[in-house]
């Protein structure tokens, strides 16, 4: 107990403001996402930053917590896009009934993909994410009837969002700015909760020791397979919810929704974020976004090179000399060698695994 406590005891020497956001990322989030909106000069800029990072973080659910490299993320951006932007403009619905039905539909392909995805492991995984993906991109290409084909889903109507007895809020349109980044952070922040519930449970707690050794997890008697297919459902509907909320914001679906291009920039955002910690997605977003938007609008900056030549080389570069992503070398520099404590200090707040305990016990 004495080797225990001696490390906790040194928490306080850990800087107060990191601290605090390791221990309420979300709260951190938020606040960092307000000034956002008053900082960021294009406020659909901000908005779209909002909907992708909360695409990246549903990714690194998988990349970060569950160790699994999917190629394929951007099927239920893809699906829970389309879904939402086709219930809108055939059945005229409530937008919150189109949301879910975007959620609902980008679940359901989750859970099928996922069942078949994770037969395999490493490598065989992210091939078969990727083969499916490539599936249903080509499935909706074929449906020009249903999806609009090449010329994608236009004309989507973006209704008000009526609130019983008290208002109906304009989403649509750039007059509105403001109540269009206050809907999208609402769903964000409350989808960022729900993630980090789900990372601080026993569950997140399994997850992230079958990213560490899933043979030792295995052998603990967790059903591994089962946990990692709830992992890659969670992360298919919140995928979707991104998906939702981006036929929302450009009122038009593109077949690029579904690209493995889209996907690729859901492995880069958390990367270059850094991939396993909470914020380093919205980090990731916010470069990613910014960059493309800022380079590809000067094109005295381009020198004949598109603005995927600079992403490219701001990935290598982060790969290079930021092995942790941005935020994670940042929260590495600043900690030091007190970066472990913070680890420490969350499982020593999470009772163990019966498992677990039942080995220690065994040990002793």
């Amino acid at each position: 107990m004495a080797e225990i406590a001696r490390p906790v005891a040194r928490a306080s020497q850990i800087p107060s403001a990191l601290w605090r956001l390791e221990r309420w990322p979300v709260l951190g989030l938020a606040v960092a996402l307000v000034l956002l909106f008053f900082v960021m000069p294009e406020k659909g800029l901000a908005t779209q930053i909002l909907v992708f990072g909360l695409y990246a973080t549903s990714f690194n659910l998988l990349l970060g917590y569950a160790g699994l490299l999917s190629f394929g993320h951007s099927t239920y951006l893809g699906v829970g896009a389309y879904t939402t932007g086709l219930i809108l403009k055939n059945l005229h619905t409530h937008v919150l009934v189109a949301m879910a039905g975007g959620v609902l539909m980008a679940t359901l392909f989750a859970t099928v993909l996922g069942w078949f995805c994770l037969r395999r492991r490493q490598v065989y995984f992210s091939m078969l994410t990727l083969a499916f993906n490539q599936m249903v991109f080509f499935m909706f290409f074929q449906a020009r009837d249903i999806t609009g084909g090449d010329d994608g889903l236009r004309n989507i109507p973006i209704p008000n969002l009526d609130i019983p007895f008290l208002a109906s809020i304009p989403l649509e349109g750039i007059l509105h700015p403001v109540n269009r980044y206050v809907f999208v952070l609402i769903f964000v922040l409350l989808s960022l909760l729900a993630i980090q519930r789900i990372i601080d449970s026993p569950f997140g707690r399994v997850l992230q020791s079958i990213r560490e050794s899933e043979e030792r997890a295995r052998a603990l008697g967790y059903d591994t397979n089962r946990i990692l297919w709830l992992a890659f459902i969670f992360a298919g509907a919140f995928g979707g919810l991104a998906g939702s909320l981006w036929a929302l914001l450009a009122g038009f679906v593109g077949l690029e929704t579904l690209n493995w291009l889209w996907a690729g920039d859901a492995v880069l955002m958390t990367i270059v974020g850094g991939a396993g910690s909470f914020v380093g997605p919205f980090v990731g977003a916010a470069i990613y976004q910014s960059l493309r938007e800022y380079v590809s609008k000067n094109e005295a900056l381009l020198f004949g090179m598109g603005w995927q030549f600079y992403t490219g080389a701001i990935f290598v570069a982060c790969v290079l000399f930021f092995p942790r992503g941005v935020w994670g070398t940042l929260k590495h520099k600043l900690l030091g060698r007190s970066a472990p404590v913070l680890e420490l200090a969350r499982e020593q707040e999470a009772p163990p695994e019966p498992a677990a305990a039942a080995v220690v016990e065994g040990d002793r």
